[in-house]
């Protein structure tokens, strides 16, 4: 167990940007102890005047396309053109057999990791909602408390977990392969419509001529959409991570998306209805913990379970007997 501080010292820490405190205030929120949970909400309570300042691009795309390799590029332009300083919090895959998980973000992205102004944190999902790890929301208020004013939420790509990412952020990134002809038939619908835009990555070499038809058929499929609340017409870019080209066209489309949604409204619109969607969040997963940490539920879960499995009594049946324990 990591040490434990008082909160004055982990709130001082935070707001003047010590990273080994706020890496240390990151482990205490994705910490299950009942102790450190009290104390992460007294820190995350009085550091939360100090955060909402920055911008929240959550970042999706399908298999192979390089999320990680876009991600580092794309974080030191921001850093080194844009003048921000980055914070990369990137949910790594949690093992549903062994509970295990990765965590490798800081070797995938080797030069940003060392950038004096980034500050990457690989968090396990975790059994939370499509992969997206239930202390992010919180990770994302204590890094903007230490001074980071660009906040990359990376998603893993397992269905839900996008939903959940759009819900915390302020921008939605996907990024798309060439070959769009197949890949619009494979990619959801409401993936495509969450997204602000749309990136074909590995726009170089041979790939290149492939990268710009994909961008004209994509631009093409969003226009079939309805118009979105914000009322932002997504864009479509090509980009190449390794030749550092399309990066300066993200970030601009980012900025004209902000300065669009900041001025009609709809950015502190958005921003009020996601801390509501948090408290809901934070409702329905306290309430699962409790019911499951309920001692008369513990002693009879196992044999119910076994009810069900067997056959002896229904799931609605179950479920019922269980939740009347509570």
């Amino acid at each position: 167990m990591a040490k434990r501080f008082s909160a004055d010292i982990y709130v001082n820490g935070i707001l003047n940007g010590d990273r080994v405190l706020l890496s240390r205030a990151i482990t205490l929120i994705e910490s299950k102890l009942p102790q450190d949970q009290e104390l992460a909400q007294e820190v995350i309570a009085r550091v939360l005047p100090h955060s909402g300042n920055a911008v929240r691009i959550g970042i999706t795309g399908v298999p192979g396309v390089g999320k990680s390799t876009f991600i580092e590029a794309f974080g030191n332009y921001v850093i080194e053109h844009a003048g921000k300083k980055l914070a990369v919090l990137a949910i790594d895959p949690t093992s549903q057999r062994t509970g295990g998980s990765i965590l490798g973000d800081k070797t995938r992205m080797e030069s940003l990791s060392i950038n004096p102004k980034a500050f990457i944190r690989p968090s396990p999902a975790g059994k939370s909602l499509g992969g997206v790890t239930k202390s992010t929301r919180e990770t994302i208020i204590l890094c903007e408390a230490a001074g980071f004013d660009a906040i990359i939420v990376e998603t893993v790509g397992v269905g839900q977990s996008e939903t959940a990412v759009h819900a915390m952020v302020d921008f939605f990134l996907l990024l798309m392969l060439a070959g769009a002809g197949d890949e619009l038939q494979g990619i959801k619908r409401g993936i495509m419509e969450m997204a602000d835009a749309i990136a074909i990555t590995k726009a170089d070499g041979t790939n290149a001529s492939k990268a710009k038809s994909a961008r004209a058929e994509y631009q093409n499929a969003l226009h079939l959409y309805p118009m979105s609340a914000s009322g932002w017409l997504p864009k479509v870019s090509t980009c190449s991570a390794l030749q550092q080209t399309g990066l300066d066209i993200i970030w601009q489309t980012i900025t004209d998306y902000l300065q669009l949604t900041q001025g009609n409204g709809y950015f502190e619109k958005k921003r009020r209805d996601q801390n509501l969607q948090w408290m809901y969040e934070a409702i329905r997963q306290g309430l699962e913990e409790n019911f499951y940490a309920h001692q008369q539920v513990k002693q009879q879960l196992a044999t119910i379970t076994d009810q069900v499995k067997l056959g002896q009594k229904s799931a609605f049946a179950a479920a019922h007997e269980l939740l009347k324990l509570v």
